[in-house]
């Protein structure tokens, strides 16, 4: 099993690329990866030099999301993948989380839990997607 985190922006410029990116790795520091997800991406060379630069340093990944066919996403830089996950940290989240503690029992146990977002078609998706008036 594999543990992703995902941090969703609307937009990435350089302007707010470091706090985006520091964002996405504190939030995904207990996880197996961690990435950056943006529906637009300011087209800079000065930007993605930068956005390379914080993945080489950090392993954060970035996705390039395609709101009108998900399938079509792009994975712009890939996560450097940890084999095990940060007990130390996940450990502090359950202490501050209800709700985080009882996701971490739910997977440890291996169990399927409903309340949990649900996995949903192309079809499905597009739909969510057209309902929630995103992009």
């Amino acid at each position: 099993m594999k543990i992703f985190s995902f941090e969703l922006k609307i937009e990435l410029n350089f302007r707010y690329i470091r706090q985006c990116y520091f964002q996405a790795l504190s939030n995904s520091s207990w996880a197996n990866e961690g990435y950056l997800v943006a529906l637009k991406l300011e087209k800079d060379p000065e930007l993605m030099n930068e956005i390379s630069r914080l993945n080489n340093a950090f392993g954060v990944g970035l996705i390039l999301l395609d709101s009108d066919n998900v399938e079509q996403s792009e994975i712009i830089f890939t996560a450097e993948s940890k084999d095990s996950l940060d007990w130390e940290t996940l450990n502090r989240l359950v202490e501050d989380s209800p709700d985080f503690s009882e996701f971490v029992a739910d997977i440890s146990t291996e169990k399927r839990n409903p309340r949990y977002d649900e996995l949903f078609s192309e079809e499905k998706l597009r739909q969510h997607i057209s309902k929630k008036g995103i992009l």
